[in-house]
This record gives C-alpha cells, structure tokens and sequence, in this order.
C-alpha cells in the first residue's frame, strides 16, 4: 500500500504561544524551534510579526537560523501587515506569507463589519500581494466551519486563482465534528477549480475535545497539511496535538495510509521541553507524552506487560522517546509487579516472604495511593528484621 505524505505545520510558536502562562522570550523561543526542528516538523510557524516587536525578531532570528523547514509567519489580509510579515521572513531559505481573513457570517457582520463581497475581494488582493514578495502563500478563511459552504469554495477557488499553494480550513472555533468536517473537505475537493494547484491544510482547535478526530477525518478526505501544536497548547481548549496525530497515523497505519517526516523518538524530549520553557505541565493522563501514557497500576494490566508488553501497550515507551514504562505501585497492583519492583531494587523473596511484604504494601497503598521506592525499601527493611529476630 502506497502512504501517502501529510506536512506537518506546527504553531507551538504563534497559536501556541497564545495560551494563557504560555508566552515565551526570544531565546525560549529559538530554543523551542530548534526542538521543533529536530523533531522533524516540515513548516514551523514563528509568530505573527506585527503583533509585537518581540514577535517580528522572534520570526526574523528563527528564519537567519534554522535552514530546513520552511518559516511561515501570520497576517491580517491588509498590506501592513503582510509587508511587516515579508520583512521579518526576508532571510529565510524558505520562508512562506501565511495571511488569513474571517469568512463565516457571524465573524463579518460583527467583527469586520463586511459584506461577503468585500471579503472576497480583500482576500484576493492579499493573496496576489504576498504572492509578489513570495512564492509560497498559504490562506485560512477563518472560522471556515461555521461559513456557508458555496461562499467558501468560491472564496477558496479566488486564492488559488490569486496564487495561494496552500489553502487551510480553520476550525477556529472547535465547533465540527468528524462527519462534518469530512464533508466540508470532500465538498472543497469536488467543487474548487483548481483545487489540484494547492495543498488543503487543516488547523483545528479542541473546545469540544474533537480536534484530534477532525485533523484525521480530514486528512482522510483529501487534506495534505495538519496544524497542531506540541502538547496540545493554544487559545482556550488548545489546538489539535502534533503527538496525537503523528502517533495515530503511525501506530493505525493499516488503516491509514499516511506517513509524516517526524523523528518520532523526539515527541517525549519536545514536550518535556515545552513544558521546561512555559512552566505550563501537562495533564497526567495525556496521550503520548503525559506521566501516566505508559504507566500501568491494575494488577492484571501490570501481569500482562510483565509477560508481554503488546498486551497493553500498542506503541512502545522508546518509540515516542519516553525511557520506560512505568509500574506504579498502588492499591490494584499484584504480586507480580511488586515481586518485580522488589528484584530490581535488589531483593529476592521466597512466595511466603514476598506475602508477608505484598500484605504490608497493600495497607500502605490504601492510605498513601502511590508506593514509592523508598517506602517499599522501609518495609522490606522492617520485615527483614522481623525475620531475623524470629
């Protein structure tokens, strides 16, 4: 089976950073794309330079440093914004004008206060004005899913006419469902002249915890770029997340023919960075890179990745760069974790000892929840004692 290859955008930089307690200086930002970079994102998105000072030389520094992916940085349709934007890539090797405009009706009439037509027009004249400094342009109608579905392929089919190569549909408000969203895509395929001419890109956000789920649903509609973010961050409830996606394509593969150009080993180090540089930690729980993806307490759960991992685990700890699975010893471990746990610490019980031991750790379980090393220490200790005295 050909796979067939989707880009990965990152946004950590730009709608990440847009977190609250997630805005990062200069050098927390370089060293974040560099992280990025390593991690082996095709286009990093570093900002949106007219928004700040801080903003421009964070995109200016990210694209004189890193040569290999491509530098994409945001602006408003308007001419200010999309020149500011033109300066702070000019020394990239490859950079890319990624410019947006608001196209569902509740977004025109009370935030821009335009008529459809106008929109259209002042999205075809900023497409074919970044299109003269650049070669590379990318467009998002913003809040596409809640835009009326004819107005939205015309305006798509009017930037590519006016020289976009990549058009993202923006889920900015979290509001789709997969169903949906694959419609909306296959309606855009079927109906855009020209469509062939541009890569279908998609950034959806994660209010009602489906941006993972529509990202897939629409790349298995035909769309060839995904916009997500390292540990999920973004404005509210976040955007899709970059391990989720990436992890889902690799470890479902048959049944999603698609690969992506990340060094997956580095998922675990780019969070853990992330997480270093914001302050801002993530969710025990969390898919891929949470403290807890790997971790096992149930008993039975424990016995079977004792004996073999696949029982339990469906992508390896290394795999996503994570350095182990963890038993966590608590009140639903068995015998066997803890026998386990007890070896590799250093010591080897007959089945009656190691009763003796498993009946004391399950009291301490019930009143402190998780047993660490050094409790369990304490109480081989004690019971050692005993022994010796009897």
């Amino acid at each position: 089976m050909a796979h067939s290859r989707v880009i990965i955008f990152d946004t950590t930089l730009r709608d990440g950073e847009q977190s609250p307690g997630c805005s990062m200086n200069l050098e927390e930002k370089l060293r974040m794309a560099r992280g990025l970079d390593r991690l082996g994102v095709d286009i990093i998105e570093a900002g949106f330079p007219i928004a700040s000072e801080g903003d421009f030389e964070a995109v200016r520094s990210i694209s004189k440093e890193l040569r290999r992916p491509i530098i994409a940085g945001l602006a408003r349709a308007t001419r200010p914004d999309i020149e500011r934007d033109w300066e702070a890539l000019a020394e990239a090797a490859r950079p890319r004008i990624h410019t947006f405009l608001a196209t569902s009706d509740i977004h025109l009439e009370y935030k821009l206060k335009i008529t459809r037509e106008e929109a259209l027009a002042q999205a075809r004249e900023a497409v074919a004005f970044a299109k003269s400094l650049c070669d590379d342009v990318e467009f998002s109608p913003e809040d596409a899913t809640r835009t009326d579905l004819d107005f939205l392929c015309a305006v798509v089919e009017a930037v590519i006419e006016a020289g976009a190569t990549t058009v993202n549909i923006p889920d900015t408000v979290g509001y789709t469902t997969p169903r949906e969203f694959t419609q909306i895509i296959s309606t855009i395929h079927e109906r855009v002249r020209g469509i062939e001419r541009a890569v279908i890109s998609v950034h959806c956000h994660n209010d009602l915890g489906l941006a993972v789920a529509n990202s897939i649903a629409a790349i298995e509609a035909g769309a060839r770029q995904v916009e997500c973010t390292i540990n999920g961050i973004g404005e509210r409830a976040g955007n899709a997340s970059l391990e989720e996606i990436v992890c889902a394509l690799k470890v479902r593969a048959d049944v999603m023919p698609y690969e992506t150009a990340i060094n997956t080993e580095e998922l675990y180090p780019s969070s853990q960075l992330l997480t270093e540089i914001t302050g801002a930690a993530v969710q025990p729980n969390k898919a891929i890179v949470g403290r807890n993806a790997f971790a096992h307490e149930a008993g039975i759960h424990q016995d079977g990745v004792i004996k073999n991992r696949l029982t339990y685990e469906i992508m390896t700890p290394q795999s996503v760069g994570v350095p182990d699975s963890r038993l966590v010893l608590g009140k639903h471990s068995g015998r066997h974790a803890l026998g386990r746990r007890c070896e590799e610490l250093g010591y080897e019980f007959s089945r009656r000892e190691l009763d003796l031991v498993y009946r004391r750790f399950i009291a301490l379980a019930d009143e402190i929840k998780t047993v660490e090393d050094h409790h369990l220490t304490g109480i081989i200790r004690e019971e050692m004692q005993k022994a010796s005295a009897a």
